[in-house]
């Protein structure tokens, strides 16, 4: 089913006028963009994804994590801190492709665990996320897609990106670890829903697709209801 038919079963209406802000998580090349697209386009909210096309550090990351950690995390967090901003000062719903919690949470530890961010530039991030993080507003519900690392490999290899060639497999066991011990502690934050997408296709499964947005609108229901005056 094409996201323009699964569309068609959500009409116009659907959602509540009130605003409502989703984050897609989880390891690299779990398919956090496929989802928010769907998303996006099914429920017809703004998508924002992870500045990867035009990233300047991205390529030279790949090829020496050690020398380039540092910059591409600070980019990472600057850019996420501007959809950040966007989302408040746009009001509407909205998805947004991999949470900022997510660098502070689960890359710049991991990086930092395997030494390539030393002591020195992963306490001046994390102080740049600490003078930030009083800005941020969590999602509404966060998306957490899970696979195995050798999955994400594969389907990272499948996608063709030349900078993603060098990833290697340690490196994604690595933060698949730390995503296991951040989504415990996500519920903090507010609402999680995990989908094991070795188990369930996401992508080719209409009515594992429908079942999300359904949960989604559920969700966003929830919410206007809190908001809304009873009369």
């Amino acid at each position: 089913m094409s996201f323009s038919q699964l569309k068609q079963k959500f009409p116009g209406g659907t959602c509540p006028d009130s605003p409502f802000y989703v984050s897609v998580a989880g390891n690299i090349g779990v398919g956090k963009s496929m989802i928010t697209t769907m998303i996006g386009e099914v429920l017809d909210w703004r998508m924002y994804f992870e500045p990867v096309i035009n990233n300047p550090y991205l390529e030279d990351y790949y090829k020496d994590m050690k020398r380039w950690s540092f910059h591409l995390q600070v980019y990472f967090l600057s850019k996420r801190f501007e959809v950040q901003k966007e989302i408040l000062d746009h009001p509407g719903s909205a998805v947004q492709d991999r949470t900022i919690y997510e660098d502070v949470e689960i890359f710049a530890p991991t990086l930092h665990r395997i030494g390539c961010m030393d002591d020195r530039d992963y306490e001046n991030y994390r102080e740049i996320f600490r003078n930030m993080s009083a800005f941020l507003q969590p999602p509404d519900l966060i998306i957490y897609l899970s696979c195995r690392p050798e999955t994400a490999l594969k389907r990272i290899q499948s996608r063709g990106r030349d900078c993603e060639t060098e990833i290697p497999l340690d490196f994604l066991k690595g933060l698949h670890a730390a995503y296991g011990d951040w989504i415990e502690r996500a519920p903090a934050l507010c609402p999680v829903h995990i989908i094991d997408t070795e188990k369930i296709n996401l992508r080719d499964n209409p009515q594992a697709q429908i079942e999300l947005i359904e949960l989604i609108l559920e969700h966003h229901r929830e919410k206007h209801a809190k908001r809304t005056p009873k009369e």
